[in-house]
This record gives structure tokens, sequence and C-alpha cells, in this order.
């Protein structure tokens, strides 16, 4: 096992080598040598051996696997001259004495699995260790994972999340990306969907209809570069994974909405990332721990920007990773110095109904984000004044929703429209983001943009227009639908 351990990319500094794991529930932490490790570096910042309750909240647990460079043998004749009775004299404790004393690199490897039977063990304990894993597999004998994530919003401050704003997005039911694993004798990294990855059509005519509506590459890809950049990223991260294989299919009924200027609105692509990474973290046994969801929304980022070259921001896989009605802060200052922003779930009871219309056929619905990006880096000063001003938008809309005051919260939007059209120009938004304003404020509904554009979000104080706003919308050849609010405590998270 140490060395396909040993094979693992790393890009740490020479050192000793530890194995552990996490301690199961009812495992008790005084019966181990216990790590405690730096989530960066992977180095060991402190060793206990069998602490008493409550000396290290760490659950991570040293086993006897260990890796020793030659040099440092020659410490073990200095720890025995040191501690004389034979009661010192264990390996844990010459562990301990390395790191917390000598001070000296020690590295840590994590392995998804358990090592209840190591140490004082006798017959009873393998036979309840048998009887426990027996009863789990016959609860749960090889199920197929199951995971969805969902399609979001942004409710306020958008687009100035790539451009270290602030933004209020939320998750929706009504859209969705599902992911299903299941352990296979081959790895499989996905079976094409019928209606996204078709590699047979009807005609000539049929096969020009779907690649125009739907593009030319399905949810395979994303798929098979996130399970890529997941391997890769355990390696880094000091994570050996168990010899399984699988196999991974998706469905989606995020709407595509593909033309030559921007491949979606409501973002299938990242869902299907996000939702696959799910996948892949309970079947290997990963926790938010080895992955919190800050890196997390980092990772999915990467999967897309990095290996399948979308542009991308971050703003829809945070609200992906944790859900619900979310409060993102994307200055400088705090991505320059923890690699990712400030992210802050938001109180999501008495929410009123907002709504969503999008294009049928978005040909037409304008090159949203032009060349506002090389004017913001330049400096230009009416397009950095206004990045702020979303940015103080949004603050003002946390304010509002916080006090349910939503007649406020509505003027809020239809600002932020207002300041996007302004430094973006009509002929960038395109006629039919802007038919679908005009029409909605016919209707008295506050509205703006919730992401790149091809769809509008709105929020009307009078409900009773609803049912005309709907069919005003579909007679105009849109879809229309109310929100319908994604809240992870609902129900079983996926």
């Amino acid at each position: 096992m140490l060395c396909s351990i040993l094979s693992f990319e790393t890009n740490i500094t020479p050192g000793e080598l530890i194995i552990y794991y996490e301690l199961e529930e009812g495992e008790r932490s005084s019966s181990r040598g216990i790590v405690e490790v730096c989530p960066e570096t992977h180095r060991i910042t402190r060793f206990l051996e069998k602490p008493e309750e409550g000396r290290t909240a760490s659950r991570l647990a040293s086993v006897v696997f260990y890796c020793l460079r030659r040099d440092t043998l020659s410490c073990m004749s200095n720890f025995l001259s040191l501690y004389t009775r034979a009661t010192e004299r264990t390996f844990g404790l010459f562990w301990e004495w390395l790191i917390n004393e000598k001070k000296l690199d020690v590295f840590g490897m994590k392995l998804p699995t358990g090592f209840q039977l190591i140490g004082q063990v006798g017959l009873s304990d393998y036979t309840k260790w048998l009887t426990h894993y027996s009863t789990k597999k016959q609860d749960n004998p090889a199920q197929p994972i199951t995971c969805r994530s969902y399609a979001r919003v942004g409710l306020m401050g958008n687009p100035s999340d790539g451009f270290n704003g602030k933004t209020i997005a939320m998750t929706i039911s009504n859209f969705w990306a599902e992911v299903t694993l299941v352990e296979s004798q081959t790895l499989v990294t996905g079976l094409p969907h019928p209606l996204n990855d078709p590699t047979e059509f009807g005609s000539l005519q049929d096969l020009f209809c779907i690649s125009r509506r739907e593009g030319y590459l399905g949810g395979l890809r994303l798929l098979q570069a996130t399970c890529k950049k997941f391997y890769q990223f355990c390696s880094k991260r000091g994570i050996a994974l168990t010899k399984q294989n699988f196999t991974l299919k998706y469905d989606t009924n995020i709407p595509r909405q593909v033309n030559k200027y921007f491949p979606l609105s409501l973002y299938h692509h990242s869902a299907i990332v996000s939702a696959t990474l799910k996948c892949l973290m309970k079947f290997y046994n990963i926790t938010d721990n080895d992955l919190p969801k800050s890196i997390r929304a980092n990772f999915i980022l990467s999967v897309e920007t990095d290996e399948l070259f979308i542009t991308a921001g971050l703003q829809d896989r945070v609200v992906q990773v944790y859900e619900g009605l979310v409060y993102m802060d994307f200055s400088k200052k705090l991505m320059d110095e923890q690699g990712y922003g400030n992210y802050a779930s938001m109180d999501m009871s008495d929410l009123p109904p907002f709504w969503l219309a999008y294009l049928s056929d978005p040909s037409d619905s304008g090159r949203i984000h032009s060349n506002i990006r090389q004017r913001w880096l330049s400096g230009e000063p009416v397009v950095v004044e206004a990045m702020k001003t979303f940015a103080e938008l949004t603050d003002q809309a946390r304010s509002a929703i916080k006090d349910r005051d939503w007649t406020r919260l509505a003027q809020l939007m239809d600002q932020n429209f207002e300041l996007r059209r302004s430094i973006y120009t009509d002929d960038c938004l395109g006629p039919g983001n802007l038919r679908m304003v005009q029409l909605a404020r016919q209707f008295g509904s506050a509205v703006k943009l919730p992401g790149s554009g091809g769809a509008v979000v709105g929020l009307c104080p009078d409900q009773a227009r609803l049912v005309e706003m709907r069919q005003a919308f579909q007679e105009a050849g849109c879809v229309f639908c109310v929100i319908s609010p994604y809240i992870p405590s609902a129900r079983g998270q996926n």
C-alpha cells in the first residue's frame, strides 16, 4: 500500500510521512495517536499520543504506517537516552517528541478507510467489527449514489462578481443537474445523454436544428474533466483514494440556450460539475474537512476554466456549493489573502415569490460582457465606479432582505439593471433582453438580468398580476415560471 501512496504527486518539501485516517463515530481519540494537520501544507503540526478527551478537537488518527528518512533514524538513539523508562519508549511517544519538540518536518497522507483492529485487540473486537460492517453492508449494499445541484439566479450585484464586487444569488429547484455514480468493474466517465450528447440524427436538418439549439458539446466532457481534476486534487492534498471503479451518468433540465455569444444563461455546466463532485466525495468518503466549501467552489471553477477553457466566474459555483440564498463578497483583499471570498448563507423564510423568464430562442440576446473587463482592468473610472456601486447595492439589498422590506428590494433590483444598462449599452444587452425587461415593467414588476443574458428575474409587488404577466411573456415567445427556491434545510441535501 505504501508504494502506491508514495507514488502520489506532491508539492511538499522533503520530510517524514505519517498515514492517518478519520475516526469513526464511537472511536475514542484516547485509543490512538492523534495528529493535527495543516490543510494547506499537509504538515503535521502536532502529534498527541492517546490524548485525554478534550485535549484536541482533531479526529485524525495516526496508524502504524510511517516512512522515515535514513538521516532521521539517528534521532532514535537520542530519544532512548532521554526517555529511559520502558513505558516511555513507545513509537507513538517517539513521534510526539520528533514533531512537538524536535520540530521535524513530518507530513501526512489521509486514507479513506479505518484501522480499528490495531493495538491491544482480541477476538471480541474482531467479532464486534465484523458484525458492524456486515450490518452496514446489508443496510447499504453498494447503492447507486445520486446527487443534484441546482441552477441559480443572481438577485443583486451581478456582474460585479467577476470584478471584485459583491452579489446575492439563490439556488432554485425549478432547474437542476443530476449525476448518478454506480460502482463498476471498469471506470466509465459518462454514459451519453440521449438529448445532450446525440450521435445519431434523423436527418441532416435534424442535426442542424439540434446543434443550433444545443451546441456541439454535451455533458460528457464535464464528467471526465471533473474526474481528472478530482484525482489531481487528492494527489496534491495527500489524500489516498481506494482502488474502486465506477460508472457515471447525468441528466439535466437546465436550459442550454446556446448562441455564438454565450453558452447559456442558468449555467448547466457548473451544476453538472458540482453534482459530479458531490458523487465522487461520497464514493471516496471525502469530507468537508478534506475539501471545504470555499475551496470546492474554486475547484469547480478550475474544472471549467483550466480543463475546458470555459469563461466563468465564482458566483455560480459558490451558490451551488453552499445552496440557498447566499451573500458573497469577492473583494480583492479577500481574494488575494485567502484565495476566496467571504460567503454567508441568508435566511430564506418568508421570501416573496420571484419569477423567471427566458428566451426560447436567445440568438438576439446580445453580447453581454463586451469589452467591460478590458475597460475595468485599464482603470476606466466609469466602469470602476459602477462595480463599486453594484457592491453597495448588494449591501443595501442584504439589509432589505433582513428587514423583509420587499418594496426596497424591488427598487434595488431595478437600479441594478439600469446601472448595468448604462455601462454595457443597449446594443450590447441586445433586443431580446430589453424586450423582456420592458414587458415586465408594463406589469409594475422589478426586473434585472440574473446572469449573462437570455433570461430575466423579477419581483412583482402586485402578485395578482402574475397570471397576466405569464400570459404576456408566453405570447411573446418566452418561457415563464414562478421561482421555487431551493432551501437546503427543507429536505435532505444530496
